[in-house]
């Protein structure tokens, strides 16, 4: 019985490495697409976001401020219908117009159709505390040319705020 086991396994083995390979065959292998590029905008800071600020970080700001930054994107498990997963590392600079820099890191884990309509959430940390940042926009294509548009929203005990986001991007493969 004990010699009978080895042979099983092997035999177990051959099939399956024959069944894989019909598998590779008929299906294409996930192919990611990288779609990083800059983005600027501007962020609306609540009353409550910039009282923090100025009594915590001794930071004065106006309640618009800019954000300057770089989007690096992934776009991953795309379906025949075009539905794609998409994982982005946001990193902006905002209020340099005001003379001072805040610094915001987002990483975001969402979805986006084949007309282009994007969403997306994930955490947020800024100098205003953590939190987390739920998007959503849409991204125009011309020619190989990608122009992502997007409206941001972090709600958080320290007050929400609200981003609006624009970039753009060309479709490049790895």
């Amino acid at each position: 019985m004990s010699k009978m086991i080895p042979a099983f396994v092997v035999l177990v083995g051959l099939l399956s490495g024959e069944a894989s390979a019909q598998i590779t065959q008929t299906q294409r292998p996930v192919e990611t697409i990288n779609l990083s590029g800059p983005r600027v905008g501007v962020t609306f800071l609540s009353d409550t976001t910039r009282t923090k600020l100025l009594e915590e970080k001794k930071i004065d700001v106006g309640f618009a401020i800019s954000q300057f930054g770089w989007q690096m994107e992934k776009r991953f498990l795309s379906s025949p219908s075009g539905f794609t997963g998409v994982t982005e590392f946001v990193a902006l600079f905002g209020g340099i117009d005001q003379g001072v820099v805040l610094p915001s890191f987002n990483w975001l884990v969402g979805a986006r159709t084949a007309s282009g309509v994007e969403f997306a959430a994930g955490p947020n940390i800024t100098p205003a505390g953590l939190a987390v940042v739920v998007a959503g926009g849409m991204t125009f294509q011309t020619g190989n040319l990608n122009i992502p548009v997007n409206v941001a929203f972090v709600p958080s005990k320290n007050g929400a705020r609200v981003s609006m986001l624009v970039g753009f991007n060309g479709r490049n493969r790895p």
